[in-house]
């Protein structure tokens, strides 16, 4: 049975190696010091979801005050196509919606047709903007 619930520290290890085969890691990431960067600001946002008590998705939600973001949206290759994806991210929502949230953005890189047709089909859309970043290279 598919499960969502905040991610432990127990789940780290399972997480980081999903993030890896699901290829969400850059090297510009160090996947152990985001965890830790999550857990220090809205840690329940941090969802995992299992199957049969082995962690097979997970997403970061955050709520700053007047948007709402995910990050590290990832369901194992082998669960795919079976609605888990789709079910975080409602968890996910609600959790967003109860903040008071209007709103959720996501960054996905260029190229990956996939994923953006996934959250075509949960409803979300293209806005028209551009997204820009600058590493501040925190320790």
């Amino acid at each position: 049975m598919f499960k969502v619930r905040p991610f432990q520290n127990r789940d780290e290890e399972a997480v980081v190696q999903l993030w890896k085969d699901c290829e969400l890691i850059q090297t510009t990431n160090d996947p152990h010091k985001d965890i830790r960067l999550k857990l220090a600001v809205q840690p329940d946002l941090f969802l995992v979801g299992t199957l049969n008590g082995r962690v097979i998705a997970t997403v970061m939600a955050g709520y700053e005050g007047h948007r709402g973001w995910l990050n590290y949206l990832a369901v194992s290759a082998t669960c795919r196509q079976r609605g888990f994806g789709r079910k975080i991210v409602a968890v996910a929502e609600k959790q967003l919606r109860l903040l008071g949230c209007p709103k959720i953005n996501i960054q996905v890189r260029v190229g990956n047709e996939q994923i953006m047709e996934f959250y075509r089909k949960i409803g979300f859309q293209v806005d028209d903007v551009v997204s820009l970043g600058k590493r501040l290279n925190l320790q």
